[in-house]
């Protein structure tokens, strides 16, 4: 199918909106109005008046990441039953993850001894000893002597920076040094030491351990944030060093590894510039706050390469809402708990820590771009339109602008804006465009798609797939409507192929190989991907909708039927109810013709004649029709552009001449073709 793209624009950061909505489970029949109505009625927690309600409320809560009713919900079974442990241990936990440290950390001193949440209560006190200046207190806490590596490193690191806050720089590269683990430590121990050395002014070992990071780029790979994070601490310390040429060395490295890095770009611009840079990293505390950031970032990579261990988040949650307690300006922690909430659906959030981001942060303009999505996400739809229109014309230039504009529009069908925008960001983008802008010339395609004006639309889906020929959703979307509209058959079942190479997992993409091997006759492959499609993306419509179809074609009629009233449950597009309806009352119409073999070649699709790619009406201001013959070398658009005035007419050439409807790349030279009347 046609998948519909989500997207998020934090170009830099390693972005990985990674935490899906742990939704409950699809609904198989509608449900009684008012069983709905009182299911959406707002809940009050101060209602509820029992242990066990106030206990199951907030874990539901919990489930669906709403951690402020949560904590609402948990005091009040606190409250209820004052000593019950496992309320406590998810209270504290509810506190952490809504980012009220301070009273966390408070009921954190009181479950020190529960083993069931020691690494937790451990981190949030020895944090707190360092914040309260108790550095002796902060190590005694720290000090780890267990088997779980990940715990080792993030104390042994904590230990580190309460050294350098008494002025022990040496001393805390010592403890860094002597820690003993898996080679990934290493990106995290180099880091971390040369940002200490170069707080305490010992730049021969800053500079060291800095380069010893940045070259690490496969270590990079799997923490991406703490690798730029080297390469900034690097370049900032070399130019302020008056090192120009090294500070700019080190960006260059950093480019070539994440070439969209936006902090990168504007640190360049203040190098090449000559001014003098502030050092991210100062005190302890900063220091603290960084160590929890780079494994809170490294988890959040790490879990989103494994959608399947989303039982992780909240654990990455406590890393990221910890670091921002301890520095509350960061911008990249910002940006990445925003991200983070956009991924749990809580828009709302996702703004609140958007709008955080300092204004003189090369960050600040993307933060505004994903609050502008937020909007429209949380309803605020004409609110997001003109917060995003006031920022492509405060910066013109910045292609992301329009991008997340046209996002808005495409979620609103407003296709006709939407092409009318990216039309505009091509333009900013110039005649040479880089495979990064990829993006732009396939939602450009997608607009056009929709306003059903293929032959723009095609250019530009071509256009995206030269600049990134490996892109699963532009061989998906490009394939299945060649599939669709029954032209150039053969090539787009070859790039649906391909998508699934590339994308094994994604039912969207599986679906459309399905659908398409139904539209070829091939009713046996159809309804193995079509199986395979719904069980990796249970609860689409159109995925069950199809899946309805091909199982009505092989005679499997009862299970067609169960499978479209399905689909009606899962919020199908308006137009397709009727059309699932009808299904469902009369099931599918005999086929017409006989189904294409396995070796497909180009020819009608199993529903019909081939469609034309463009309907016009007649026009009274045409004049009569005229023929063309054939040349070597012609091209169906270099006829129409020579002849009507606009390559863009050879559908209408297409239509007139039944022999090449079936392959219009195939003209052989000294045919004669019908062409339309040109317009006066």
């Amino acid at each position: 199918m046609r998948q519909k793209f989500a997207r998020s624009y934090l170009a830099g950061v390693a972005l990985s909106l990674i935490l899906a909505c742990s939704g409950g489970q699809w609904a198989w029949a509608e449900e009684p109005a008012e069983v709905a109505a009182v299911e959406a009625a707002p809940f009050d927690p101060d209602m509820v008046n029992t242990f066990s309600g106030a206990f199951l409320a907030a874990r539901t809560a919990d489930t669906d990441s709403d951690f402020d009713m949560a904590v609402k919900l948990y005091q009040k079974a606190l409250a209820l039953d004052p000593g019950n442990i496992e309320v406590q241990e998810r209270l504290m936990l509810g506190l952490f993850l809504s980012g009220r440290f301070d009273e966390g950390v408070k009921l954190a001193e009181t479950l020190k001894d529960d083993p069931s949440i020691e690494r937790l209560t451990t981190i949030a006190r020895g944090i707190e000893a360092i914040r309260q200046g108790n550095n002796s207190e902060a190590y005694k806490i720290l000090t780890y002597k267990g088997p779980n590596d990940l715990d080792r490193m993030v104390n042994t690191l904590l230990i580190a920076w309460g050294k350098m806050g008494e002025g022990k720089g040496a001393e805390a590269i010592q403890v860094i040094d002597k820690m003993q683990g898996p080679e990934w430590f290493a990106i995290f121990k180099n880091y971390h030491a040369g940002i200490i050395a170069a707080a305490t002014g010992d730049f021969s070992t800053a500079r060291r351990k800095l380069n010893e990071a940045v070259a690490d780029r496969q270590a990079g790979s799997a923490a991406n944030d703490t690798y730029m994070r080297s390469v900034i601490a690097l370049a900032v310390m070399e130019a302020n060093a008056d090192n120009k040429q090294k500070a700019l060395d080190a960006i260059s490295t950093g480019e070539s590894f994440a070439p969209s890095y936006t902090p990168l770009q504007s640190l360049r611009q203040k190098i090449e510039a000559g001014e003098k840079i502030n050092v991210t990293v100062r005190t302890a505390i900063e220091g603290a706050a960084s160590v929890l950031f780079s494994v809170g970032g490294a988890l959040n990579q790490s879990l989103a390469n494994a959608p399947e261990r989303q039982n992780g988040q909240d654990i990455v949650a406590f890393y990221l809402e910890t670091a921002h307690a301890l520095d509350p300006k960061s911008a990249d922690t910002l940006v990445l708990l925003g991200g983070l909430a956009e991924s749990l659906n809580q828009s709302q959030r996702a703004i609140d820590f958007y709008s955080q981001v300092p204004e003189g942060s090369p960050l600040r303009r993307i933060s505004e771009m994903q609050l502008g999505l937020n909007l429209a996400q949380s309803g605020k739809v004409e609110e997001a339109k003109q917060h995003l229109k006031k920022l492509i014309e405060t910066y013109p230039d910045d292609v992301r602008g329009y991008v997340a504009y046209g996002s808005v529009l495409s979620d609103n069908k407003n296709y006709e804006e939407m092409a009318k925008v990216y039309d505009k960001a091509v333009d900013v983008i110039g005649p040479v465009p880089k495979k990064s802008d990829w993006n732009v010339f396939f939602q450009r395609a997608i607009a056009y798609e929709r306003l059903k004006k293929w032959p723009l639309a095609e250019p530009n889906f071509k256009k995206a797939l030269e600049l990134y020929p490996d892109q699963p959703q532009v061989l998906n979307y490009l394939g299945y409507s060649w599939v669709d509209m029954n032209i150039h058959l053969e090539e787009g079942l070859d790039m649906i192929r391909r998508a699934v190479d590339l994308r094994p997992d994604d039912g969207y993409i599986v679906d459309s190989l399905g659908w398409a091997y139904y539209r070829l006759g091939r009713f046996d492959d159809a309804t193995a991907e079509l199986e395979r499609a719904v069980e990796l993306k249970a609860g689409d419509a159109t995925i069950n909708d199809h899946l309805g179809d091909i199982y009505w074609r092989v005679g499997r009629k009862l299970e067609a039927v169960y499978q479209w009233q399905r689909a009606l449950t899962m919020k199908p597009e308006e137009t397709e109810i009727p059309k699932i309806e009808a299904k469902i009352k009369d099931g599918l119409p005999p086929l017409d013709i006989k189904p294409v073999p396995a070796n497909i070649k180009e020819g009608n699709a199993i529903d019909g004649s081939p469609k034309t790619q463009q309907d016009l009406p007649a026009d009274p201001t045409m004049i009569e029709p005229f023929t063309h013959k054939v040349n070597a070398g012609d091209s169906l658009w270099n006829i129409a552009r020579d002849n009507l005035g606009d390559g863009h007419r050879f559908a209408e050439i297409i239509a007139l001449n039944p022999a090449i409807k079936r392959n219009p790349d195939m003209l052989r030279p000294d045919d004669i073709l019908q062409l339309p009347p040109v317009q006066n």
